[in-house]
């Protein structure tokens, strides 16, 4: 096994040649010394039984804290608020559905012709079986719409050049 020579601990040269030296001073001051410096009063230790038991009574009275105090009242008064804010902006907010049949005709051409939608974009949105016979109605058209159809949205010339 490992023989160990030396302690580990060390020690200054001349420490305990000068230790007595240091020691007798304080030795010395401490006999010379009758009072510490601290005081305490005449009466401190006859009243401290009552002292102690008088604080403990107090710290156990409960503290009485008030349900409706104004931070409280300002607090459930903004949530009630908001929750009729939220409840009144979605019952308002309901709209009608639209549907295409509540859309009058003269609507979608107006739409058709300011958005400038051509024949591929109509033909994009149309199926197979939008082109079924039972699909398409019969229209009958007075001849005085047709006659003001030729007169305001047909320009003859292009015709007669065909």
């Amino acid at each position: 096994m490992h023989s160990i020579k030396k302690t580990g601990f060390k020690v200054p040269n001349n420490y305990f040649d000068t230790l007595e030296d240091d020691l007798l001073p304080e030795i010395k001051l401490k006999t010379n010394l009758e009072r510490s410096g601290f005081t305490v009063p005449k009466t401190y230790f006859s009243d401290l039984d009552s002292d102690i038991i008088n604080k403990i009574q107090k710290e156990n009275e409960p503290k009485v804290i008030s349900i409706v105090s104004k931070k409280n009242l300002i607090y459930i008064s903004s949530v009630a608020a908001a929750v009729l804010l939220l409840f009144s902006l979605s019952v308002l907010n309901t709209k009608p559905e639209t549907t295409f049949d509540s859309l009058d005709v003269q609507t979608v051409e107006n739409y058709i012709l300011e958005e400038d939608i051509g024949a591929y974009e109509i033909n994009t949105t149309l199926t197979e079986d939008d082109f079924y016979a039972e699909n398409f109605t019969d229209v009958t058209i007075d001849d005085d719409s047709f006659e003001t159809y030729i007169l305001n949205d047909i320009n003859i010339e292009d015709i007669m050049l065909e």
